[in-house]
């Protein structure tokens, strides 16, 4: 199936996907990647765990209770339930709103997010085991992922979200392979997320971010529910002349699309933070914590700090200013401050409390990027010019999280036990991992929530 798939005609890129999709069956799908799916699910019930009473979730949970639907399907470390979209929603916005979740790169997609709750509401409207949940799951961030490597980097530096705006189609397509949609319905279910494909990074650091991320999980869910009832979508959504690609991206690359479709895993790109923060700050905050442990100094005794970095550390980073926990998240002159004078980096240094602290904003006019192409986005140089002449400096090759320095599995427990603590939910998590390492071997996959919830 690889090899016919790997070069359609120009102009068929879409079926193409769509075909995978259907086709694709788990033996087909390697283990490393069956594990690296069970990986991010780990990760991402973690960060749910964390935000599900944030201020946005309860806010958005009392505007969506007024427009209930049913209540089939539980939220993440809440007692509530609702209907499908709307838990869908909720549950990719608890997921992300922290900024703590996984990151594909080279595309600085968070693609669990919009793709793992969408299936997750499905399961608990009709059965679906924990094998054909996983497969859906690989599907869907391989279709996001290759539409962000096609429109990468132009599409985010002309102001798409990319996780929103990538993230509703791998939401439509995993909920068509769990569904079991034929070739064509699920082309049809990635037009119906071709008109829904919305998200702004002007958006960043405020609440607003979340409204994208949620409406890519359940607008995707939507948009494969109405294929299945015979909605039509075009028949080029993703390389028409008026399609995704053309619309949003700058050059796109078609290629990437399909090559090496079935052989070479998007899923085998991702990478999960060790601190809740935008991905390209990780190296910076790396580097301030060893220079803390090695030689710890007071701000006032900084009189400037240079980051050396991948001029993608200044264009998401640069913000003097924050004045919030969200803000801070995307904040190198928060993080860099606040790494170096507490010798932390978790939830709590980049919370409200915490940005309200005036001494941090004091500090910001002494940072100073300094732009390297060549770098990427896991390596950092941080150097700290102090009053009394000396220069202390770091530098960070691969920060840990990264391909190159990935998080362990039981990383990832410890952090999903963490954020549970951290987050209030009453979550006990040892059942739940327990039943997230085992997930292909369970027959229901919607059992999940009940745990997740803190009801079961």
């Amino acid at each position: 199936m690889a090899g016919e798939l790997k070069h359609p005609p120009a102009g068929d890129e879409s079926a193409a996907l769509a075909r995978f999709v259907a086709r694709t069956q788990w033996d087909g799908v390697p283990r490393n990647v069956q594990h690296e799916a069970k990986r991010a699910l780990v990760n991402f019930f973690a960060t749910a765990l964390a935000g599900c009473n944030d201020p946005a979730l309860r806010a958005a949970s009392r505007v969506f209770a007024q427009f209930r639907a049913g209540s089939a399907c539980h939220l993440i470390g809440r007692a509530e339930t609702t209907d499908a979209l709307h838990a869908a929603s909720l549950n990719a916005m608890s997921g992300n709103v922290f900024d703590y979740d996984d990151t594909h790169l080279p595309t600085i997609i968070h693609p669990t997010a919009p793709v793992a709750p969408a299936l997750l509401a499905l399961a608990q409207t009709q059965r679906l085991s924990g094998r054909d949940l996983l497969l859906a799951f690989v599907l869907g961030v391989e279709i996001e992922c290759r539409l962000g490597n096609a429109i990468s980097p132009g599409h985010y530096q002309r102001g798409w979200h990319i996780t929103s705006t990538c993230g509703v189609f791998g939401a439509a397509a995993a909920i068509a392979r769990a569904m079991q949609l034929d070739e064509t319905r699920t082309l049809w279910a990635l037009g119906n997320a071709s008109a829904q494909s919305c998200g702004l990074v002007e958006n960043l650091g405020t609440m607003a971010k979340s409204i994208g991320v949620g409406n890519a999980a359940s607008n995707g869910l939507l948009s494969a529910l109405l294929a299945a009832q015979g909605f039509e979508g075009p028949r080029m959504p993703v390389e028409g002349p008026r399609g995704f690609l053309r619309v949003t991206g700058e050059a796109p690359d078609f290629a990437s699309l399909t090559e090496g479709l079935g052989e070479r895993w998007e899923l085998m790109n991702n990478t999960y933070k060790p601190y809740p923060c935008g991905v390209v700050l990780n190296p910076v905050i790396e580097a301030c914590l060893a220079l803390h442990r090695a030689s710890p100094v007071a701000l006032d005794e900084v009189e400037r700090i240079e980051l050396i970095g991948h001029p993608l550390l200044r264009e998401r980073t640069d913000r003097a200013a924050p004045h919030s926990g969200r803000e801070a998240q995307v904040s190198a002159q928060h993080a860099v401050a606040v790494s170096l004078e507490r010798g932390k980096a978790g939830l709590d240094e980049f919370s409200d409390a915490c940005v309200a602290e005036p001494h941090w904003r004091a500090f910001a006019d002494r940072l100073v990027f300094i732009d390297d192409a060549k770098y990427g986005i896991e390596s950092a140089t941080v150097t700290l010019r102090l009053r009394d002449g000396r220069a202390l400096s770091h530098h960070v090759e691969a920060a840990r999280g990264s391909l190159d320095a990935p998080l362990r599995d039981e990383d990832l427990e410890h952090k999903l036990i963490e954020l549970a603590a951290w987050g209030g939910s009453g979550c006990a998590t040892a059942p739940l991992i327990g039943a997230l390492w085992s997930l292909d071997g369970r027959e229901d996959a919607g059992t999940l929530m009940p745990l997740a919830a803190g009801t079961a």
